[in-house]
């Protein structure tokens, strides 16, 4: 089925292009003969390069062969290569098949999944280059692909003034209290490696500052953690039930209820709803984020319980919005056979944050692939966690 689907959009994209050549770019058809380009005319205000005339089905394949920031430098480089690549098809097709490949995403550059469909009529055939007339009205899956993917956010994030780099050092010279995090979810215990106990035996990633003899009414003690060998952090472990039972279930493949949240029944929506109990309430008056571990294995996961125990601790202890939510979308180990089809071996992170129904929540959120074997994508959570509770790093 998924097959199918790639090769329908494909398609659907191929026939836009060709159409739209066809209606504004017709002089691309005529064939480049012995080496020798066509005589320009009046008809015809440049001439067409090598690669304008391309069959339209070569240049959609050389086009899926380039990054996105290749692919806008094609735009760059004549008025005919600026309008191919603008053809909302073509980005919807970008999106769909890459984003299951995608590391990251968080509450800003969350794809708008419910965006109206594009069918091949209305995509570039009402534009002719160079007018924006229109464009209003459909939806801009480009601005989508290129905010979401982590590799153009990286590249094209804004470099830092003068002034900020001097004021942010000033600062680090300037103690500050340490950030706490409360940290719970069902990855950290139905996984075969655990990532809390890779956390307390990798120092090279993670050093550990101190921990905590002050324990909140049994739940366990907070964990200081150095992150980029100067800030401080503290991370409180909050465990769903005893060891022996995490244990048990883990061994079963089956799933055990929660100590940490309290059943209220169920909303006018059938959704269930929770409280946390006293202990974790305690927990959430003194924190200032939370970390969420999630199963990212196949087939594991409950969409409705999962969710509603992140509401339940978002709404709880001090009444703010602002606290930011980490979700570590964890798998036990890489495997390098499975490891090329990301969408076969883990959950990708997007329908991680589709299945907590993170886009409906007020708090700042953030979905981070962790690999709890070697940590790997851990610091990139753990830095924007810091940053939103105002740590300059």
């Amino acid at each position: 089925m998924a097959a199918k689907s790639g090769q329908a959009y494909k398609s659907a994209v191929i026939n836009s292009l060709r159409r739209f050549r066809d209606r504004y770019f017709p002089y691309t058809d005529k064939v480049i003969k012995d080496g020798i380009p066509p005589v320009n005319d009046a008809a015809e205000p440049c001439q067409p390069g090598y690669l304008d005339n391309l069959p339209v089905d070569v240049q959609f394949l050389i086009m899926t062969f380039l990054s996105p920031a290749d692919i806008c430098r094609l735009g760059a480089t004549s008025r005919y290569w600026r309008a191919m690549v603008r053809d909302p098809l073509l980005w919807r097709y970008f999106l769909f098949r890459d984003m299951p490949y995608w590391t990251s995403i968080d509450h800003l550059t969350m794809p708008q999944m419910d965006a109206p469909v594009i069918h091949e009529d209305e995509s570039l055939e009402d534009r002719e280059e160079g007018s924006d007339k229109g464009l209003e009205l459909k939806f801009d899956y480009m601005s989508e692909y290129l905010k979401g993917c982590p590799s153009c956010r990286q590249q094209w994030l804004p470099s830092r003034p003068a002034y900020e780099v001097v004021t942010s050092f000033l600062q680090s010279l300037v103690p500050s209290p340490e950030p706490r995090y409360a940290m719970f979810g069902p990855g950290m215990e139905e996984l075969d490696v655990s990532l809390v106990t890779r956390l307390l035996h990798y120092p090279d990633v993670l050093p550990i500052s101190g921990i905590s003899h002050r324990q909140i009414n049994g739940v366990g003690s907070g964990i200081s953690y150095i992150f980029n060998k100067q800030h401080k952090f503290n991370i409180l472990t909050l465990y769903s039930t005893f060891r022996a039972e995490r244990e048990q279930a883990r061994m079963q493949q089956q799933s055990i209820g929660s100590k940490l949240f309290i059943s209220e029944g169920l909303d006018e929506t059938g959704c269930p709803v929770y409280s946390p109990a006293p202990q974790v309430q305690q927990v959430c008056q003194v924190v200032d984020g939370f970390i969420y571990v999630a199963n990212a294995e196949p087939g594991r996961g409950d969409n409705t319980s999962e969710a509603a125990h992140i509401r339940a601790v978002l709404s709880s202890g001090r009444v703010t919005s602002t606290r930011p939510l980490l979700v570590l979308s964890c798998i036990a180990r890489e495997d390098p056979e499975t490891a090329r089809n990301q969408a076969s071996h883990r959950t990708p992170c997007v329908d991680m944050a589709k299945r907590l129904k993170l886009p409906k929540m007020a708090n700042p959120w953030m979905v981070q692939d962790v690999v709890a074997e070697s940590l790997a994508g851990l610091l990139d959570g753990i830095s924007w966690l810091l940053k939103c509770s105002g740590v300059k790093l």
